[in-house]
């Protein structure tokens, strides 16, 4: 059976080509860098008689691991170390600040733990928009991968227009590939669980894929700004049951939308 790895570096190698011939680059990447400076892009050097890797190749490497990890260029840039508790600091009485700092304590200790476990209990992040619960799934994926990690970052409302456009033939990727990698993958962030138009058939699609992982104990990082009345009531009691026990439940909430908190800032600064 093919491995999750071969069918992502076949599904990703088709978008690639796509946009090569286009001269685009891909999603959450730096423009292609024109040549090597040092092996012309061969990718080896000679040392005496023996040819040896190029230095470059160990970063082409790395930029291989984030493009199919399909972490967006802004996200690629979260660390734990700029996760910045003064967002959370309040002052309506509401405990923010500590449950940032054990959802933050908690995201260090499951990157810590699956290097060495690869069926540690995942995570599910929940909370209103801008809370933050992106960031510690993005900082949680950048450690890994830097880590060697083979991990896949998909937006929920993304991947379900993927599996429609490939159910319906839209594009050369087969449906079940996407299924596959999604179940398969050794680690998957999904991002976004929130109150989307869903059918019957993308709740059974996303049934199938946390079922397989729960099941085969693969780590799921879960990001929703819905509660567990709210996901029971659009993706159903068996998918509510089965979250919980694939992860560890932490809440995330703000007096003020992070993001809201950074536009008043960067605005007050271009007014002095």
């Amino acid at each position: 059976m093919e491995s999750s790895e071969s069918i992502l570096k076949r599904v990703m190698d088709k978008t690639t080509t796509a946009r090569d011939e286009s001269s685009a680059a891909l999603p959450g990447q730096p423009d292609r860098v024109s040549i090597c400076p040092i092996c012309n892009d061969r990718g080896i050097i000679l040392q005496g008689d023996t040819a040896v890797p190029c230095s470059c190749m160990e970063q082409r490497k790395i930029e291989n691991r984030f493009r199919y990890a399909r972490l967006s260029r802004e996200l690629m840039n979260c660390r734990f170390e700029r996760f910045n508790l003064d967002y959370y600091r309040s002052s309506d009485g509401m405990d923010h600040i500590n449950n940032a700092k054990r959802a933050l304590a908690a995201s260090n200790d499951f990157a810590q733990k699956v290097l060495e476990n690869p069926h540690e209990v995942g995570l599910l992040f929940t909370g209103p928009v801008g809370s933050g619960k992106t960031f510690l799934a993005a900082s949680i994926a950048n450690l890994l991968i830097e880590n060697q990690c083979s991990i896949l970052f998909l937006i929920v409302p993304d991947l379900l227009d993927e599996l429609r456009a490939s159910y319906s033939n839209k594009n050369e990727t087969s449906e079940f590939d996407l299924l596959d990698i999604a179940r398969t993958i050794p680690i998957l962030i999904l991002d976004d669980l929130g109150a989307h138009n869903y059918t019957e058939w993308s709740r059974n699609r996303l049934y199938t894929i946390l079922n397989y992982r729960m099941n085969e104990q693969l780590p799921t990082i879960i990001t929703t700004n819905l509660n567990f009345e709210e996901i029971e009531h659009y993706l159903g009691e068996r998918t509510c049951s089965r979250l919980l026990q694939m992860c560890r439940v932490f809440r995330l909430s703000t007096e003020q939308d992070i993001r809201m908190q950074n536009y008043i800032k960067r605005e007050k600064l271009k007014e002095k």
